[in-house]
């Protein structure tokens, strides 16, 4: 898993802040924009497993599912999860790598045996295995903090349509304006682990629950999408996900329900996944509260 996300980290190093990498190829299996960067990536990726791995099936953004017909287990990748900042030269961006077995060909969050998140700027890792902990080239430090008013948390607005997006969470915004900070970072699986280091408190993502609870939102995310719903997919958040929990962290659903029975293999609307994910289990149930608030006063403001 570590070796996988270095080979892919390192194809895309010399790639990050370059022009060239932000040309449009098409679009990813995924529904997304495919850039110049993307398809290295996912081509570092495919040669990958066809050397060293050729029985596993591998699951990705641009690819979807690739499987030979003897394949017992299957990857999970985002080769690069933060594209955008990637092509910014930023530092939120990240390879992530999910590993679980294939089964009956639908397998589960709850089927997840090792997830690895490795950021391409810094090389730092974080690799989370089933009922074992996370290993971590930083510090692991989750923290504490249970005052709203003073956390540092994280939510993602690409592909969501900022105005009924903002009236869900706008309260929380403000509520941690002040004594905390507010944070758009473009990866989820950056903001996750941020988690995992103690530098977030928490990370907030409910474009799914938008669509599922208010009428008319689907529409508004297609039309902001360019035709696609472009909520956080499992190859998204698998890797993360185990990193986060196996840390001692808390993650559900935009519900505050446990994502175990969400299926790992697809990315439209139905595989899709809303999430709160928090430090410590006081926070996480003031976050649901205040999501399910915002849910309601965007209801009401829709008639």
């Amino acid at each position: 898993m570590l070796e996988l996300a270095g080979v892919l980290r390192e194809r895309v190093l010399p790639e990050l802040g370059s022009h060239a990498g932000r040309a449009h190829q098409r679009d990813g299996a995924g529904g997304d924009v495919t850039f110049a960067v993307d398809e290295l990536a996912e081509s570092s990726l495919e040669q990958f497993v066809a050397e060293r791995a050729p029985r596993m099936a591998f699951y990705s953004e641009d690819r979807g599912l690739v499987a030979p017909g003897d394949a017992t287990d299957v990857l999970v990748v985002d080769p690069i999860d933060g594209t955008r900042p990637a092509m910014a030269g930023l530092e939120s961006a990240c390879v992530a790598v999910a590993l679980a077995p294939l089964g009956d060909g639908e397998p589960k969050m709850a089927d997840l045996e090792l997830g690895c998140v490795m950021e391409i700027k810094s090389g730092d890792w974080y690799l989370g295995a089933r009922g074992a902990g996370v290993r971590s080239s930083r510090r692991v430090a989750i923290g504490t903090e249970s005052d709203m008013s003073r956390m540092f948390w994280a939510y993602g607005f690409r592909g969501r349509p900022v105005r009924p997006t903002v009236e869900v969470l706008g309260d929380l915004i403000d509520t941690s304006s002040v004594g905390g900070g507010t944070f758009e970072i473009g990866s989820q699986a950056f903001a996750m682990t941020r988690i995992v280091t103690g530098q977030f408190d928490a990370v907030v993502e409910v474009g799914s629950r938008l669509i599922d609870d208010v009428p008319g939102m689907r529409e508004e995310f297609l039309h902001v999408g360019g035709g696609q719903v472009l909520n956080n997919s499992p190859y998204d958040l698998a890797a993360p996900w185990l990193c986060l929990v196996e840390a001692g962290g808390i993650v559900s659903d935009g519900w505050g329900e446990p994502l175990d029975r969400h299926r790992l293999l697809g990315s439209s609307h139905e595989f899709q996944m809303s999430s709160i994910s928090a430090s410590n289990l006081e926070l996480h149930a003031q976050l649901v509260a205040a999501v399910d608030a915002g849910v309601k006063r965007l209801k009401a403001m829709r008639g």
